[in-house]
């Protein structure tokens, strides 16, 4: 069952879907650099999880238009409903992270400015989760809070989200817990001291 902070966040998502997305319009700072990464050398028709989807846009739609499948994974029925009107050859399931069952085999996963709005608690084990179904080789490309800092919310749009992570260095200790080794790391967000905390990007590969 979703914690407490992860149904603020749906339910948050659920109302702003629309305005989310059209603020969603492309690619924000390296964020093609890390798929094309994650993509380099598949094979057509790999399959990618897209955990935290949303409306799809750019990023699942980015893996479909290079020839890829993708398994989009969000537990907001509002963006889900864009995404599936967007990307009909995509498929999308309305779950929430700490409950999905990471039960098929992928061969890259994105997990896109999405662990930072769930509990840090739950973070090496929902990692965990995601290295068992990667295939070996595979990459696994991810954002994560840029600072330390405490559990906190901030408003978007109006209404109030969660947020929550471990420091940089806390992430890459849970990736090579799990048999992950980074191969990209970048601060995309210097972490101001105030309001933004900052985030940091990690592609990580299965070895």
């Amino acid at each position: 069952m979703p914690s407490p902070e992860e149904r603020l966040n749906r339910d948050a998502y659920n109302r702003v879907a629309g305005q989310w997305s059209a603020a969603r319009s492309g690619f924000f700072k390296h964020e093609e650099a890390f798929l094309d990464e994650l993509l380099f050398g598949l094979p057509p028709a790999s399959l990618i999880l897209d955990a935290g989807c949303g409306s799809g846009h750019p990023l699942a739609g980015s893996v479909l238009a290079r020839g890829h499948r993708v398994l989009g994974v969000d537990q907001s029925a509002a963006l889900l409903t864009l995404a599936r009107q967007r990307f009909p050859a995509g498929r999308f399931e309305l779950c929430a992270l700490t409950d999905y069952r990471f039960c098929e085999t992928v061969q890259g996963i994105i997990c896109w400015d999405t662990l930072f709005h769930i509990p840090r608690a739950a973070h090496g084990p929902l990692l965990a989760r995601m290295a068992g179904c990667l295939a070996h080789g595979g990459k696994l490309m991810l954002t994560s809070g840029g600072s330390e800092h405490p559990a906190f919310t901030d408003s978007m749009f109006g209404e109030e989200f969660y947020y929550d992570s471990h420091p940089p260095e806390g992430v890459r200790a849970l990736l090579r817990g799990q048999g992950l080794q980074v191969v990209m790391e970048e601060l995309l967000n210097q972490p101001t001291g105030g309001r933004d905390k900052g985030r940091v990007a990690f592609m990580a590969q299965k070895v």
